[in-house]
């Protein structure tokens, strides 16, 4: 298995010839959020699905979606179909596959479970769109969990023993909410409950306010570095790789 990470919550997975997009961001801006590090990601190619967590607009964002070439499947949480017929059209939404926690759909070679998520399922406050948020598992040669966004939850101790996590750490402001989210301490005790061997911090140092460059930048810059200080303490067995936007981490040659 192979992961690359393009920023905030984008990564690009690929286990036995099959290659999956987790919550694509591809743009230099969102709204009031622009682009403060990292290059703009380039695929490698269609992504045979794209895995899409929850219906906020950092993880599930329309033009990017749009911008992906080829026909991926779309693996949405239950309830996000109607919400992609009405943003994205007829033809997406036929591509989509709506998973609760606890289901799963095979892709190619690998198996992707949606498995459950702490965090607000709305899109918006002031939306009536809704879908619960989920996390996945992908299972192939090695076994991956993305967390998409989450808050700590108990049922965490029942994804583990994996080969890989991918752990929100930050966020895209100068706040980040205790509810529904991880900091670099919280984070470090996830990758505690899950027993992975490797993982990679994802979901900071991508996206900041425009025109708040400067403030609370050390929640921009450090939570990666921090969630690796914090995981050497709670999980000792555990190894993590702090990615530079557009690096890879190769478990088979990192084994």
């Amino acid at each position: 298995m192979r992961v690359t990470w393009w920023g905030h919550s984008t990564a690009w997975i690929e286990d036995s010839g099959t290659g999956l997009l987790t919550d694509p961001v591809l743009t230099g801006r969102l709204a009031h959020l622009r682009r403060m590090a990292g290059p703009a990601p380039r695929l490698p190619g269609a992504p045979d699905a794209i895995l899409l967590s929850h219906l906020h607009a950092d993880h599930f964002h329309c033009a990017s979606l749009r911008a992906v070439p080829g026909n991926p499947l779309l693996i949405v949480p239950k309830g996000a179909r109607e919400f992609t017929a009405r943003a994205l059209g007829r033809e997406a939404a036929g591509r989509c596959v709506e998973l609760a926690p606890g289901e799963q759909t095979e892709v190619g070679a690998v198996r992707v479970r949606a498995v459950p998520a702490r965090h607000d399922g709305t899109r918006g406050p002031w939306s009536r769109d809704r879908a619960m948020a989920v996390g996945f598992v992908v299972e192939g040669q090695a076994r991956a969990w993305y967390a998409g966004d989450t808050g700590l939850f108990d049922e965490m101790s029942d994804l583990g023993p994996l080969d890989l996590a991918l752990i929100p750490v930050g966020g895209w402001g100068p706040t980040l909410g205790a509810h529904g989210h991880l900091d670099a301490r919280d984070g470090a005790e996830a990758l505690r409950r899950v027993k992975a061997s490797w993982a990679v911090p994802v979901h900071y140092g991508t996206l900041w306010p425009i025109g708040m460059g400067r403030v609370r930048r050390h929640m921009f810059d450090e939570p990666g570095a921090r969630f690796a200080e914090f995981a050497a303490q709670a999980a000792p067995d555990s190894r993590v790789r702090v990615l530079a936007h557009g690096e890879t981490l190769d478990l088979g040659a990192a084994a």
